[in-house]
């Protein structure tokens, strides 16, 4: 059984975005539905406009709008569903969608690599294993009598 209509988009256990920043369209599916698929709006387009979002920190803010750049439409991002039959469960798939991508987008960046060597002992496998590689490969040629 599927749960109410989302309201608010929880994308993680510190943001949650209010329904009064989401707008929701509504359309006629492509997809499966039968004769169905010609009469009701299962197609969702769930739209949040991040540069202009109060939830957010400036800071987290920049850089969501810097990492969904391509994404976003003069500072909105739109996520569509149409997968399903049923509007609710294309509601609940766009809201799973928005909220992925804005997780992912405001993470914090990575911690920077620290610059290793190779071992010793791993250079000298490493050119054995090439000369073995080279001595198998001359030894397939056929010489010329």
């Amino acid at each position: 059984m599927l749960g109410p209509v989302p309201d608010d988009v929880r994308v993680s256990d510190r943001l949650t975005i209010p329904a009064a920043e989401l707008a929701w369209r509504f359309s006629r599916s492509s997809g499966p539905g039968g004769q169905g698929v010609n009469t009701t709006d299962s197609r969702v387009e769930l739209s949040w406009d991040v540069a202009g979002s109060e939830v957010l920190p400036p800071s987290v803010r920049e850089r969501a709008v810097e990492r969904l750049g391509a994404r976003l439409v003069q500072g909105v991002l739109t996520v569509t569903a149409s997968e399903h039959r049923s509007q609710l469960r294309n509601r609940e798939a766009a809201a799973a969608r928005l909220a992925g991508l804005v997780a992912g987008a405001i993470a914090p960046p990575p911690k920077a690599r620290r610059a290793t060597r190779p071992s010793r002992g791993s250079v000298e496998r490493r050119i054995a294993e090439k000369k073995r590689r080279g001595e198998t490969k001359r030894n397939r040629r056929a010489y010329p009598d």
